[in-house]
């Protein structure tokens, strides 16, 4: 009987606790919960996180409310915040709704800006360099100078389809565009802020029309590069020294536009590009070294003066770039598709239209010409071999494909300087 008595009265004290004891528990580090009274609890995880909370029934039910995290708020500070909660109880209301009520409503009111901001910090970190280049390329060019200022609820299937013909891209962007809405609206819809994903059931071919045939890769003939290795500086030195190593090197956009000083080793002419950055890592899961040409050397070495601190080859030149990143950064995923598109507005009937991947074809379809051996021709553009040869021969042929790609850029520097290439094509195997 006394003792439940005692119990009982232990029960109705309050302010039990101190800041010494509390300060004595963090430093133990062990996860604990201690009632101060009146419901006011303290408490320590395992992970180290100290916070405050209240504790009380609604009805016949238990329930408990964070008031807020320690040392952000004291002791005292707690009391008082309990105290004011307990008014509210007293009243009929329930504090934990209303948290839930409020946080429900900011998240739902959130602007596609801000869905933006959110979808930046949890999803695109953990997917591929190329998709999250890709993704942020369409979010800055098209679906936040559209959109952000829009409440995300509030977009609707119209919206999306109005930013995409107002685009007046073709079907290739304008795909790329809705896969990167609707990706941003699944994880918005995941997240309870849009009760349905506006991109759901957008139909491009009801838009653009039928998709058009895929064109075919071109390779471009002997006179088109000597027309083009001599003016493509009209474009900017810069944007010249990529496409020229583009095409020496026969490597994805993506790898050069991305790729960092500590990456190369000019001294031994080598560049080793890292397996994230490479489209094929999924088949062989490794970096790909590439052997340099003496001129594509030189080419890196001018770079090296062009990019002044920047750990990128191929900095950004965009301010506004910069700042959203808030670091160093490389050019955007579209510059070389950009400079050529200029080029060939300024230079009708140079070349005919091309895409950064086209001078990837033009490497690979000389190489041949050349008579360089065909297993040696893919493995320098780090192409997988087909049927069991890419499962069983896993050789590097670095020395093979350092003969093949000098050879190759012997060849470019011929076209550009005006010279004849007198040069018998080796002997053709494979």
């Amino acid at each position: 009987m006394h003792q439940a008595k005692r119990r009982a009265m232990a029960r109705r004290e309050s302010k039990v606790l101190t800041d010494v004891q509390i300060r004595h528990w963090i430093k133990a580090g062990q996860p604990i919960a201690k009632a101060d009274g009146d419901g006011l609890t303290f408490t320590l995880s395992a992970a180290g996180l100290a916070a405050w909370v209240l504790r009380y029934r609604y009805g016949s039910r238990r329930a408990e409310v964070t008031i807020g995290r320690y040392p952000d708020m004291g002791l005292t500070q707690a009391r008082k915040e309990a105290a004011a909660l307990r008014v509210q109880i007293n009243s009929g209301d329930n504090p934990a709704l209303i948290r839930r009520r409020e946080k429900t409503a900011a998240v739902a009111a959130l602007t596609v800006r801000q869905l933006v901001d959110d979808y930046r910090n949890k999803v695109l970190p953990a997917r591929a360099a190329k998709t999250r280049a890709t993704h942020e390329y369409h979010l800055d060019s098209f679906i936040l100078p559209k959109l952000g200022a829009m409440h995300a609820r509030d977009v609707e299937p119209g919206d999306i389809i109005a930013m995409i013909e107002d685009a007046k891209k073709r079907w290739p962007t304008s795909s790329l565009m809705l896969n990167t809405a609707t990706r941003l609206f699944a994880h918005a819809a995941g997240k309870r802020i849009v009760a349905v994903n506006p991109c759901r059931g957008i139909e491009l071919g009801a838009i653009l029309g039928a998709r058009p045939p895929r064109r075919q890769r071109l390779m471009l003939t002997e006179n088109e590069l000597r027309t083009l290795l001599q003016t493509i500086d009209d474009v900017g030195r810069q944007n010249g020294l990529m496409l020229r190593i583009l095409l020496a090197t026969g490597v994805r956009s993506g790898e050069l536009c991305n790729a960092e000083w500590d990456e190369l080793r000019l001294d031994d002419a080598l560049w080793t590009i890292p397996a994230g950055r490479i489209k094929t890592r999924s088949s062989n899961n490794a970096a790909f070294t590439v052997p340099l040409a003496p001129s594509v050397v030189e080419w890196f070495k001018e770079l090296r003066g062009l990019a002044a601190r920047s750990r990128f080859v191929f900095p950004t030149r965009q301010a506004t770039r910069r700042e959203r990143l808030k670091s160093d950064a490389p050019q955007a995923p579209n510059t070389m598709s950009a400079a050529i598109d200029r080029y060939l507005t300024t230079h009708p009937g140079n070349v005919r239209a091309l895409t950064p991947h086209d001078l990837r074809s033009t490497a690979r379809s000389h190489l041949r010409a050349m008579g360089i051996d065909r297993d040696i021709a893919e493995r320098a553009l780090n192409h997988k071999l087909p049927g069991m040869e890419g499962i069983y021969d896993k050789g590097d042929y670095l020395k093979e494909r350092r003969a093949a790609l000098e050879l190759w850029a012997r060849f470019l520097s011929v076209c550009e300087s005006g010279e004849q290439w007198n040069v018998t094509p080796m002997r053709k195997t494979g």
